[in-house]
């Protein structure tokens, strides 16, 4: 396999705009530091249990990471004791996964999947679905958006539950950027910002310690918007949290995550 390093936006990076453009985007280069990036230590001592609490607490024992990136939550799952399903649309996120796996003892399942076609790629139904990292957000048309959560949606069982995170993009359209990065990138020594935001691109620079810099172009989704969605697909009930707690004010987080229940309940 080729080792690549560089990345292609082309002449005009504001305007690449195109779902399929991420798989080019997380080059090895890239790929090989994104653990600097989110600090595997850091990251679990700032989350703690959270996603783990949520799934025991449904009864949730079988579990597809749809975004696995480089392994930390499948990793964190399989060490609580869950049956996990490793997917990702990078090739290369998926080697390094599998890689940070076996250094823990772990042999990961993986997968890799588009999601607009994830039930074609995949067996059986799950009790849980998580799709974390801001990873929903590089599908930038509503079309894609909607397959992709459809797809989410039949991969569940009755009772299953999605859950699904995204950047607080309403604080940064309507207020600028302002990230603590005390949750989600917690590596030292690396600068994460949006180098340009508009209604339909957030393009974030990532530098690191080293002096390399890299790019990813992602869709800006409001926070309402993605629950609106997750609703009309069928989703039944939908928490949202902010920073990991239940009350906060909308222009604070870092990030949102949401907690979609997929279990009919019909009402007296």
């Amino acid at each position: 396999m080729n080792t690549t390093t560089e990345q292609d936006f082309g002449a005009d990076p504001t305007k690449v705009r195109d779902t399929d453009h991420y798989t080019e985007e997380y080059v090895d280069g890239f790929v090989d530091k994104w653990d600097d990036l989110i600090d595997w230590d850091s990251r679990a001592k700032s989350e703690g249990d959270f996603f783990i609490e949520e799934l025991k607490k449904r009864g949730a024992t079988r579990i597809l990471d749809a975004a696995t990136g480089t392994g930390f939550h499948s990793v964190r799952l399989l060490e609580a004791g869950f049956d996990v399903v490793s997917a990702d649309g990078s090739a290369e996120m998926l080697a390094k996964a599998f890689e940070n796996g076996r250094k823990r003892g772990h042999i990961l399942r993986t997968v890799q999947v588009d999601w607009r076609w994830l039930n074609r790629d995949i067996h059986g139904r799950y009790d849980a679905i998580i799709c974390l990292g801001n990873s929903f957000t590089h599908l930038f048309n509503e079309k894609d958006r909607r397959k992709t959560l459809a797809e989410f949606y039949s991969a569940l069982n009755p009772e299953g539950v999605l859950i699904l995170d995204q950047r607080n993009y309403d604080g940064i359209l309507d207020h600028g950027y302002d990230s603590s990065h005390s949750y989600y990138y917690c590596g030292d020594g690396v600068s994460v910002y949006p180098e340009h935001v508009d209604d339909g691109l957030a393009r974030f620079k990532y530098e690191f310690n080293d002096g390399s810099t890299y790019f990813l172009n992602m869709f800006p989704l409001r926070k309402d918007y993605t629950r609106r969605l997750m609703h009309e697909v069928g989703f039944q009930k939908i928490d949202t949290y902010g920073d990991f707690k239940a009350t906060y004010r909308d222009a604070d987080p870092d990030f949102f995550i949401h907690v979609a229940e997929k279990e009919y309940r019909e009402e007296d």
